[in-house]
């Protein structure tokens, strides 16, 4: 566990910018340390600098309060130094430096994001319900994103078994979005995990719910894609899970989408009928998936 002064680096060294917040989380994980990056501004080879040398022990004293305000107000910083950053996500480019968390951090290696449509079927909800539920009887954690539509169906069907869902969404801890998901938002972080990359005061985005997308397919090894359009976030996480070598499922419903067509064909996806055979070849993928982490 990394002490309070390590986390207000990574917090002050995000406020400062001078890069991508991927890039800046590399370089802290290359460093080994945001207080020392923060002090000599270099990267670990000593060249390529992205923040400048000055002091910093005013900013630094103020992203400590800061820190100490979100604990108190029931915020958990992770960080990319912590040991219990999430192990899939390190695995991936898009590695936010932090996530603010409310819930239950535990190790979710064995999860699955479970993602649709906004305005979803009456057939699209019964398979995200179905799918969501047999995964959590299964000991599976379930992802989605909080949205309307698949994702609330998703979330709901896992917390009336009494599984474990993670809720990422593309907003600060502080907001909730749809307003009209906000008990949705307290009875995860209560019964699970609510994450977020963002400021805990940032409003919904174009970019944020992209950049959330990104973050719930590294978070998982597989992503089931229920309904979804050409410029859907569900859509856009297909894409990304296959980048980043994760397991894509897709409803055979899809393939009337010129997109699904495309995807059906690369490696690594599946296309599955019902439930049943999202289990099927989850339980076959499992043994295989767990053991590269274990040796990334």
């Amino acid at each position: 566990m990394i002490g309070i002064e390590e986390r207000a680096a990574v917090v002050a060294l995000v406020r400062r910018g001078g890069g991508s917040w991927p890039e800046i989380a590399d370089q802290i994980a290359g460093k080994g340390s945001a207080a020392a990056l923060l002090r000599d501004g270099l990267d670990e080879a000593g060249q390529g600098a992205l923040f400048e040398i000055r002091d910093n022990s005013a900013e630094l004293a103020e992203a400590i309060d800061e820190v100490q305000a979100w604990h108190d107000e029931g915020m958990r910083l992770l960080t990319v130094l912590d040991p219990d950053y999430p192990l899939n996500l390190r695995l991936v480019r898009e590695q936010p430096p932090f996530l603010f968390a409310r819930g239950k951090v535990i190790d979710d290696e064995l999860s699955v994001a479970v993602v649709g449509t906004r305005q979803p079927s009456e057939r699209g909800i019964r398979h995200a319900t179905e799918i969501a539920r047999g995964l959590a009887e299964r000991g599976v954690t379930v992802a989605s994103g909080l949205a309307q539509g698949i994702d609330t169906a998703a979330h709901r069907a896992v917390l009336e078994v009494g599984g474990r869902t993670v809720a990422v969404i593309g907003t600060g801890l502080r907001r909730s979005y749809p307003a009209q998901n906000a008990w949705l938002q307290r009875k995860i972080s209560e019964d699970g995990l609510v994450l977020s990359q963002f400021w805990p005061d940032a409003p919904p985005t174009k970019t944020s719910f992209p950049m959330r997308n990104a973050v719930m397919s590294g978070y998982c090894l597989a992503t089931v894609v229920i309904e979804a359009l050409e410029k859907s976030g569900a859509r856009m996480q297909a894409r990304l899970a296959l980048e980043h070598g994760r397991h894509v499922f897709l409803m055979r419903s899809l393939l009337e989408h010129e997109w699904a067509r495309n995807y059906a064909g690369r490696p690594n996806t599946t296309v599955v009928d019902d439930a049943q055979q999202v289990f099927d070849e989850l339980d076959r993928l499992r043994p295989v998936v767990l053991d590269e982490l274990t040796w990334a």
